[in-house]
């Protein structure tokens, strides 16, 4: 990946997704030795990875029956929109749900979490109240919520997606 070396991943398919649906149909993660992309089966494993990626990154000796010898599980192409994630992003508590949604525009992705109850919270401003009203989230601080959103590549963007503010001079075409 051009410029890009030993990171984790979000992709999806290549249809801008109906709004308010989430967005994230496969995690990966890119060996830090081959480089190969491989695929992590749950969004429990993958954000387990995330949080602890600088102290220790992925290599493909970590999945069982699998070494650098072996084809890559995905490659990184237009077949499907790709997202970057930032690493060492804290895991998602227990019992809260971590969502990321693409914009229809492609633009990039929103995070928001669910909480036990059911509650939508798009922002730490509205995590603070939350925790302070609800005693079992007691040892739980804004902190240990992660509303980065990963980043959009654009060169995994489908042309013919209109981009948002954008103009026939500035279309991908």
């Amino acid at each position: 990946m051009a410029g890009r070396k030993n990171e984790t991943s979000t992709s999806r398919k290549r249809r801008a997704p109906p709004a308010g649906i989430p967005s994230v149909i496969v995690y990966a993660a890119q060996c830090g030795e081959c480089f190969k992309w491989r695929v992590i089966p749950t969004q429990e494993e993958f954000e387990d990875m995330r949080s602890r990626f600088i102290e220790d990154p992925f290599f493909c000796n970590k999945k069982a029956d699998v070494c650098c010898d072996d084809p890559a599980d995905i490659d990184y192409d237009d077949s499907r929109i790709w997202a970057i994630d930032k690493p060492n992003l804290p895991a998602t508590p227990a019992g809260f749900q971590r969502k990321l949604v693409l914009r229809r525009d492609c633009s990039k992705m929103d995070a928001y979490y669910v909480s036990p109850t059911g509650t939508k919270m798009r922002s730490s401003t509205q995590i603070a109240p939350y925790l302070e009203a609800n005693p079992q989230c007691e040892g739980l601080s804004v902190s240990d919520f992660a509303f980065t959103s990963p980043k959009v590549m654009e060169d995994t963007i489908p042309g013919k997606i209109e981009r948002k503010g954008s103009s026939s001079a500035n279309k991908r075409r």
